[in-house]
């Protein structure tokens, strides 16, 4: 404030000099009559410095306004008395050439109108003898007049004018030596006034401006400050170039003014020039106060935006500490596994990075505070106190960081020597256990062992030489039940080894001293070699085996109680379960090891179809956005890459986000992994989507499967198969979830936690593969009109033989279609049921894509069903509209007849209900719905005669039935003739079936049905994978691989055959003749 006051005050100095030296009036007012030489200021002076005004002969003067006449008085009086107040004046009236009356209007005019303190009158009377003579007369007579109101002197000539004004201080007309010009005065007084009144203009925009930035509030955002302060500085500088412009131009008026002055005789001058050089000085003093008020203010803005961007800094990085601070927390300290333990210090070592590099900017956020206070910044409190926050945040971060660093380095360490002492143990037991043998009967041998003992117990980890008591304290900062547990175990099992270990060196020591009969160590499992030790059956993979070995005692007969030989059980503590387990290989592996087995076995293939899926996507998806590849790649891949991938990449997010996490979690406790199946139901129907889009990226794959771009990305991978392959492997995951339920099934009991979960996410996927197979069909259908949507939810489908009667067609037909059966593919929903013809389209022979022809459609709330035929078990009626159309329909095994005929009971039951209700809500209506629902009994009923039971008359049905009877349409008998005369020769069915045949090679082939492992040695195959026929081991066995499942065993050549084939059958021959059948062969050997 000190310094705006300062600049109020040379303001108000400059304003008050202008004041002084500034006239009222301005040149330009009055210039015109100035410039006809009416009057003018000479710069001479008279008696007493009186100052002399020149009337020079004019003969307008007369015409001069009297308004006018008093401006050019006041101005040319003004000048002088703002110099110097009081001054007194001389007017030297110039009438030569004049009368007498002209002189006394212009004295009366005068005396009017002359505003100053007039001393003297000076008039220069006519020269010619007439009007001189008529002037002294006139002036005799009005000089009494004249002289009561101003001092008036009639001179003769211009040498009597010396008498009263010094020769210099007269002009040249004057016969003086004064020197005037008076344009150049013009000019002179133009310069003066114009300079005064820039520096007036100047000043007030200086004290504008000043009050302007004083009064104005500071923004409280930074954007704000910045925009304030740059326009401030501008304004600034605009008016700093104002003050020089106005400097420049008044020193070029000092400059001249000073060259005009050439002596005493130019007092005006001399007097403009002092008026000038002050006007210079007050501005210069203004100036001055105005650059010291706005650089104090604008170093207090600049501050003041220095302490919004620290205070900006300061808050986001107090955010950026809460937030290390809030994870640190989170971040758990006491572990009780191994992976938990590594899990835990990758996260802190990923969070102690991100801390370092926090703290890192808050150090510089420190410094750039101590440099604004070491700078004087006027906040210079509050920027401390901020600082020292930080500081204090930083510690406080760096402290917990470094303890919970330090417990989680502790409890790895720990934990780690305790799975090494676990598998000291673990091979300290297979040692023993490997100790089997004739050669170990033998003192040799008895010696080779025990070397090999004492080798292994020199091994023997050094937290084992110390007691539990000793490890807890060592480690007592981070001990937790569950760790004092471990460790109690750990040293458990270490002293259950230590005296097995000893008495197996007691026993070996009495052999190797004593040459006895050698007593023969039984194996647990002659077929299982010690040596060998399988992934599954280490005991790193195995939760609970018992291995109990006899040995028999040295040097006694075998008495019938030495049958039954001594055990000695070998205690393993698994790492992972927790718990004390025991080998044995008299028995079968427990179902906790089996249901853990299982799981392992989902969570690595998880893991593995996940970085596949992910391979995909970065090795071909995302090649296709790099520049050096775009030349190999068509432009029509480009545009329809999303066809070729589907949704691929919504698979491998849930998957690699959500899924596998959840199924590491389940680990421990495998009955869980059926609750994780429930709950992410309904992701997995993104399958159906990929599935539906699976045709359209096959399509695709084959037009452009010889891309070099493919090739390239495939040789980058290192991938041995194709795209196609891996596109294939979302379909052959979906399918794997059901058999991975099935054996954790086996193995979980009914009362079990979890149990019904499984088995409830069993039937889920189970659903969902059977929904997505459905609707892969559903979206085949071609020539329908309709909406499949209206005709609700698809609940079945599949291909039959059908042999349809008319009781309106020809006899002939009826007796034909007997023998001639049509194969059609059936979609049953929950209101209709269509009949489609299967074409194979869009393929060569070896590779077609089926299509279903639409050629019929039942309404359900007209079919009537009879459920057993005479002669054929896998045979069953549909009849429609009251036996009107009659279709007999053979199905390909008993078991789908089954299936079937219990959805249509369900549907036909469903609306037996409907009826019900409806003749309970509608009494009038009661005898037509009782009617239809007798016709719904007798439909659903079951009949063993060749015909079956049929519905009631058509007459006696209520017109709703009438209406159906005419739904399905008269082009329906065309059709069906059409179909009879397309095959070849008919054939008779009788009631058991032909024998099938199919050559077997080695090969590749696409499997088209499942089949279960059976037994140890055989190969599970799912629908759809590729397998390997190697060779035929025995007569009636082969070798089969499984490459999609990367599984070997061996298959009867009935289950090969039920596998690869899937006959077509109406075009099977006569009994004993080899059927034709169907099976996708990829390659030969």
């Amino acid at each position: 404030m000190e310094s705006y006051h300062s600049l109020l005050q040379a303001s108000s100095q400059l304003q008050s000099t202008l004041q002084q030296v500034t006239v009222p009036i301005s040149l330009k007012e009055v210039g015109g009559f100035i410039e006809k030489q009416v009057a003018y200021l000479s710069g001479g002076r008279g008696e007493d410095s009186s100052v002399i005004i020149t009337l020079p002969e004019c003969s307008a003067f007369s015409d001069i306004p009297e308004e006018a006449l008093a401006k050019v008085f006041t101005y040319l009086t003004l000048i002088p008395r703002k110099r110097q107040p009081g001054v007194k004046f001389i007017i030297i009236l110039d009438r030569r050439l004049d009368t007498w009356p002209s002189i006394k209007t212009a004295l009366a005019r005068i005396s009017a109108s002359f505003p100053g303190n007039l001393h003297l009158v000076l008039v220069l009377r006519p020269t010619s003898f007439f009007h001189r003579t008529v002037t002294d007369i006139g002036f005799r007579f009005s000089q009494e007049d004249f002289m009561l109101k101003m001092p008036v002197v009639m001179l003769s000539s211009v040498t009597d004018l010396l008498r009263y004004i010094e020769e210099n201080q007269l002009t040249s007309e004057f016969g003086g030596t004064l020197d005037y010009c008076h344009s150049d005065w013009i000019v002179l007084r133009t310069a003066i006034e114009s300079f005064a009144m820039t520096v007036k203009d100047i000043a007030h925009l200086l004290q504008n401006f000043g009050t302007e930035v004083a009064e104005t509030d500071l923004p409280n955002e930074t954007k704000n400050t910045e925009c304030l302060l740059e326009s401030q500085t501008n304004k600034y500088r605009k008016l700093k170039d104002a003050i020089r412009t106005v400097s420049k131009e008044g020193c070029h008026l000092l400059s001249n003014l000073q060259t005009s002055d050439k002596g005493d005789s130019h007092w005006d001058v001399r007097l403009d020039t002092e008026t000038v050089h002050r006007l210079l000085a007050q501005l210069r003093e203004m100036e001055s106060a105005f650059d010291g008020f706005f650089e104090k203010h604008h170093m207090k803005l600049h501050q003041y935006l220095q302490l919004l961007r620290f205070e900006q800094s300061f808050q986001e990085m107090e955010m950026c500490l809460e937030h290390l601070q809030t994870q640190e927390k989170d971040l758990l300290s006491s572990v009780d596994s191994l992976p938990r333990a590594e899990q835990a210090l990758k996260k802190m070592d990923t969070l102690w990075s991100s801390a370092l590099d926090v703290m890192s900017r808050a150090q510089i956020i420190i410094l750039h505070g101590h440099q604004l206070s070491a700078n004087h910044h006027y906040a210079m409190a509050l920027i401390m106190q901020r600082c020292n926050e930080l500081r204090h945040c930083c510690d406080t971060l760096n402290v917990a960081l470094k303890s919970k660093h330090t417990a989680l380095l502790q409890a790895h360490q720990l934990l780690l020597c305790l799975g090494q002492a676990q598998t000291w143990c673990d091979d300290g037991a297979y040692l023993l256990a490997s100790q089997v043998g004739n050669k170990y009967q033998s003192k040799e041998g008895a010696q080779s062992a025990l070397k090999d003992i004492e080798n292994f117990l020199q091994g023997a980890p050094s937290v084992l030489s110390s007691g539990p008591e000793i490890v807890a304290i060592e480690y007592e900062a981070i001990l937790t039940p569950q760790l004092q547990s471990q460790i109690q175990k750990t040293f458990e099992k270490y002293a259950t080894v230590q005296q097995m270990i000893q008495n197996r060196q007691n026993c070996l020591k009495k052999l190797a001293d004593k040459h006895i009969r050698p007593v023969q160590l039984v194996a647990p499992r002659a077929e299982n070699s010690p040596r060998s030790k399988s992934p599954l059956f280490s005991p790193k993979n195995s939760d609970g085996l018992k291995f109990t070995f006899d040995l028999s005692l040295p040097g006694k007969r075998t008495s019938k109680k030495a049958i039954h030989s001594r055990k000695i059980e070998v205690i393993h503590d698994y790492q992972e379960s927790r718990s004390c387990l025991s080998y044995s290989v008299e028995g079968e592996d427990s179902p906790d090891v089996l249901k853990r087995r299982v799981m392992r076995e989902l969570i690595e293939t998880e893991r593995i179809y996940v970085e596949e899926l992910l391979s995909v996507l970065l090795g071909y998806r995302a090649e296709m956005e790099n520049p050096a590849l775009s030349g190999l790649l068509p432009p029509e891949i480009v545009s329809t890459r999303d066809i070729l991938f589907g949704n691929l990449h919504e698979i491998y997010n849930f998957h690699s986000r959500v899924f596998l996490q959840d199924l590491e979690g389940c680990l421990e406790s495998p009955e869980a992994v059926g609750a994780c199946f429930l709950e992410r139901k309904e992701c997995f129907q993104m399958y159906e989507s990929y599935c539906h889009n699976k045709p359209h990226s096959d399509a695709l794959w084959k037009k452009f499967s010889q891309c070099t771009f493919f090739q390239e990305c495939q040789k980058k991978l290192e991938h041995k198969l194709g795209l196609d392959s891996y596109l294939l492997k979302p379909v052959q995951r979906l399918t794997k979830y059901q058999l991975l339920l099935k054996e954790l099934l086996k193995n979980c009991s009914t009362e079990s936690e979890g149990t019904s979960d499984l088995q409830e996410a069993l039937v889920a996927m189970l659903d969902l593969v059977k929904s997505v197979n459905d609707s892969m069909h559903q979206t085949a259908i071609t020539g329908y009109e309709g909406q499949l949507c209206e005709l609700g939810r698809m609940l079945l489908q599949g291909s039959f033989s059908v042999w349809i009667s008319h009781k309106k067609g020809a006899t002939r037909m009826k007796e034909f279609a007997r023998f001639k059966p049509m194969q059609r593919h059936m979609f049953l929903y929950e209101k209709a049921l269509l009949f489609c013809k299967r074409r194979e389209e869009h393929g060569d022979a070896s590779d077609k894509t089926p299509s279903y022809s639409f050629k019929h459609c039942l309404k359900m709330t007209a079919v009537g069903i009879t459920e057993n035929v005479k002669g054929d078990v896998k045979k069953f009626e549909i009849w429609y509209s009251g036996r009107e159309e009659v279709y007999v329909i053979q199905a390909p095994t008993p078991e789908v007849k089954t299936t079937w005929l219990n959805e249509l009971r369900k549907i036909l039951t469903n609306q037996q209900k409907l009826l019900r209700e409806e003749a309970h809500q509608h009494g009038p209506l009661c005898e037509h719905v009782q009617l239809e629902s007798k016709q719904q009994r007798a439909s659903v009923s079951s009949e063993d005669t060749e015909s079956g039971r049929s519905s009631p008359d058509q007459h006696s049905s209520s017109p709703k039935q009438q209406n159906r009877r005419s739904w399905p349409g008269a082009h329906h008998a065309a059709e069906a003739a059409e179909e009879w005369s397309g095959h070849g020769d008919p054939f008779h069915l009788s009631d058991s079936e032909g024998a099938t045949l199919l050559t077997l090679l080695p090969g590749r082939y696409v499997a088209l049905s499942d089949c279960p492992e059976n037994g140890t040695k055989s190969v599970a195959i799912k629908s759809g994978d590729i397998i390997q026929l190697k060779h035929e081991e025995k007569p009636e066995l082969w070798l089969v691989k499984n490459l999609s499942m990367q599984t070997e065993g061996l298959m009867s050549t009935a289950s090969v055959q039920s596998v690869l084939m899937c006959c077509q059958r109406g075009q099977t021959s006569r009994l004993g003749e080899p059927a034709t059948l169907k099976m996708r062969k990829l390659s030969t050997p």
